[in-house]
């Protein structure tokens, strides 16, 4: 069987932990899932926007650093990198206080890197305004297409036609209810997250469902991605969808151990002395 080579597409940001936490690190979800894809062994490239500041080539080193390719990302003059604030709760779950997309608002994949996507195996696309003529320029190509719809707020974004995985994440008791949402939209296979109570799949009408994997919570943040990234990984092996749902939870659970997305060293002091 042929490698899948992965792309991710849309967001980055530099996640600001505010006091007493304090850490500023690389993130965002396409980011996310590209580097775990990477930490799991897999050929994996980045297209997305920084702005053309320092921030921006944190983001750029941090993707070198992890293997994943960036021939793909843009750096955006007048624009700064995108950056979210981040309240850390008692139990290592967050709160997002404060959001600037900043150079993620206005890229767009121009005709060159969507020729490139179109000779991709998997393309999952995170938060990205115009996620919906991204994916109506692939869907004839034989890509893979996946998004995560559940970081994404614009309703157009949140349309999963063309999809053959839509990841979304909703309460426990709503579950059920939204993956077959997501099926009669469009969805060729629906994947929801249900936080402590675990995750499901919706394979046409056939629900499958996990329990969460007990673990200490260092901080949640990048959990979801790092599930999505388990789930593509074991999805491109071909194993079935019990087997993909318990990668998505063990990648998940470790990134639990850790602050940020995935492992890495603070970026002080640069970043978390910028002002709102």
């Amino acid at each position: 069987m042929p490698e899948t080579v992965f792309a991710t597409v849309g967001d980055n940001c530099i996640d600001r932990f505010l006091p007493p936490v304090g850490d500023c690190l690389v993130g965002g979800n396409a980011v996310n899932v590209a580097v775990q894809l990477s930490l799991l062994g897999r050929r994996v490239a980045y297209f997305g926007a920084v702005g053309a500041d320092e921030a921006g080539e944190a983001v750029r080193a941090a993707l070198v650093a992890n293997k994943v390719g960036v021939t793909g990302m843009s750096r955006s003059r007048g624009e700064v990198t995108a950056r979210t604030d981040i309240e850390t709760l008692a139990d290592g779950d967050r709160r997002f206080v404060f959001e600037s997309f900043g150079a993620c608002a206005t890229y767009r994949p121009g005709p060159a890197e969507i020729a490139h996507l179109r000779r991709m195996g998997h393309v999952h696309i995170g938060w990205l305004r115009g996620a919906a003529a991204l994916r109506q320029e692939l869907c004839t190509s034989g890509v893979v297409l996946s998004q995560d719809l559940s970081v994404n707020n614009e309703a157009e974004e949140l349309d999963p036609a063309g999809l053959d995985i839509a990841f979304s994440s909703v309460s426990p008791e709503r579950g059920e209810a939204e993956s077959r949402r997501l099926l009669a939209a469009g969805a060729g296979l629906a994947v929801v997250t249900l936080g402590a109570a675990g995750s499901l799949a919706n394979d046409r009408g056939k629900i499958l469902r996990i329990g969460a994997r007990p673990t200490t919570v260092t901080d949640s943040t990048g959990a979801g991605d790092a599930f999505i990234a388990g789930f593509l990984d074991a999805h491109a092996k071909q194993l079935n969808l019990i087997e993909c749902l318990n990668a998505g939870a063990e990648a998940g659970r470790l990134a639990c151990h850790y602050r940020g997305g995935f492992p890495q060293h603070p970026l002080q002091p640069f970043v978390q002395d910028v002002d709102a």
